[in-house]
């Protein structure tokens, strides 16, 4: 199901509507170990798969452009190539000790402030100052990308870092906590999204 936005600008300017496409965009989360034993860890990588949501595109003043997407946290998935055991112990915790899916089931992140510059035609570079919602908690985290405009579709790629003690979440650990988690994920995203009529 994808959610409607409401544009944050009057419906007579020229704003575009565009609508995610979780089949053609990829986002995923690095996590990486730390500790006495951390050299022989795994540092797992986990796809969030149904990225839902849209953007309102004002392609002559950037700057009023907006957008919400959303995910939730019990879809997240471990995509290393690992023991099926060990895949289904990761995923496990991680929706049941470290994102708490049943009792958060959704995370968000919504932004109405937005700067860009032009790379040159129909490319820009943005800044996105939106509030991420996680694990029931809500923070500004600012985000950059690079995106741009082909035909009918809006791509952006980007990365950023979120620390999971901002949201709440507890420190992850195993084997007697010789071996844990670092607070800081790293996330990257390439998102394609449509236009809409």
């Amino acid at each position: 199901m994808n959610y409607v936005l409401q544009p944050t600008i009057r419906p007579e300017d020229n704003t575009v509507r565009y609508i995610t496409e979780p089949k053609g965009s990829t986002f995923t989360v690095k996590a990486f170990a730390a500790g006495l034993f951390s050299a022989f860890a795994h540092n797992p990588t986990i796809a969030i798969p149904d990225l839902e949501g849209g953007i309102f595109l004002n392609p002559d003043a950037v700057e009023q452009s907006s957008l919400r997407l959303l995910t939730h946290s019990d879809s997240l998935m471990v995509i290393d190539d690992i023991n099926e055991k060990d895949r289904e112990e990761i995923t496990r915790r991680m929706h049941h000790e470290v994102l708490e899916s049943d009792s958060f089931p959704d995370i968000v992140y919504e932004c109405s402030r937005v700067s860009a510059s032009k790379l040159g035609d129909q490319q820009y570079w943005v800044a996105l100052n939106g509030e991420l919602t996680l694990h029931g908690v809500t923070r500004s985290l600012p985000v950059t990308a690079r995106a741009w405009l082909d035909g009918d579709t809006l791509r952006a790629t980007g990365e950023f870092a979120v620390r999971m003690s901002d949201y709440e979440i507890r420190p992850v650990n195993a084997a007697g906590g010789t071996i844990k988690l670092k607070d800081e994920l790293k996330l990257s995203f390439n998102i394609c999204a449509r236009k809409q009529e």
